[in-house]
């Protein structure tokens, strides 16, 4: 099993049956459905943070419809090749949600390798443990993650808020960091229906990480694809903050228009820690 810290005095962790302790005497019991819950009380914000579980089931309806194939197959080639470097490569996909990249990845990946998804959402781990019962699911915070320091030779953050120092603080010194972000023309005729103005995103995620991490190379991934029934629509909106702002008139709209072609863009960059970082590291 992947090798975990404690949330709370970040010392190993050793499993016993099914429970994880710490030298401390902290423990951790695992959940029936095969997860470990590594969210102690005090770092919650809210009672349950992170996606609803109406939010979970829609992302993996209509993820499971295959329409983002292209984007998921490009990103298990590249993590593929990333890792043939490694004996036994440890992957950490942070904000996982309900683990439908997660599993991809992983059948992507020798046996060898040691993955992990970790979101803070409870009723995405849980639907995610479903998936695949080899893979290390865990409920924690992606800002203190309950990981050994510099062990984690690829991070994947997909459209998950950036947290540059508590990424370099797990990434190994010879590691990947891949990040998924949006682009400019992503959804954009949804966006387009929902709101009457569409402000361009400022987001500059290779900025943001500057202090960590170097770009290596940033791959744009493009292409449209169909809606053909309300189902798929319905599942899309509810997987979106956009969609849970929608007026009933607009949907209406949209329900009308169907089948409908949406556009894919997503950008997909290639980071390193910067060599400041591994200095800290050894």
């Amino acid at each position: 099993m992947a090798q975990l810290s404690c949330p709370l005095c970040q010392a190993p962790l050793v499993l016993t049956q099914r429970t994880l302790r710490c030298a401390n005497n902290h423990s951790f019991d695992q959940a029936k459905q095969g997860y470990w819950h590594l969210l102690p009380v005090q770092k919650k914000r809210s009672r349950a943070p992170g996606d609803n579980a109406q939010m979970v089931a829609a992302r993996t309806r209509f993820l499971e419809k295959g329409h983002y194939l292209p984007f998921l197959s490009a990103l298990c080639a590249k993590i593929s090749q990333k890792t043939q470097r490694h004996d036994a490569p440890k992957v950490l996909d942070m904000g996982c949600g309900e683990g439908y990249y997660t599993a991809a990845i992983a059948a992507a990946l020798p046996s060898s390798a040691e993955v992990i998804g970790l979101d803070i959402s409870k009723e995405a781990i849980k639907a995610a443990s479903r998936r695949n019962r080899d893979i290390c699911w865990i409920v924690a915070s992606g800002a203190d993650m309950p990981v050994p320091q510099h062990s984690q030779d690829i991070l994947v953050v997909l459209f998950s808020r950036l947290m540059p120092d508590a990424l370099a603080q797990v990434m190994s010194s010879g590691g990947t960091l891949l990040y998924a972000w949006p682009g400019e023309q992503h959804l954009i005729e949804l966006r387009r229906a929902i709101y009457e103005e569409i402000k361009p995103s400022r987001f500059d995620p290779i900025k943001e990480l500057a202090d960590h991490f170097s770009v290596a190379e940033v791959e744009q991934h493009s292409f449209s694809f169909s809606l053909t029934n309300e189902d798929e629509l319905d599942a899309l909106l509810h997987m979106t903050p956009h969609g849970q702002r929608m007026k009933q008139e607009k949907r209406q709209q949209l329900l009308e228009q169907l089948p409908l072609t949406l556009t894919f863009d997503v950008n997909l960059g290639e980071f390193h820690p910067s060599s400041d970082d591994h200095a800290h590291a050894h």
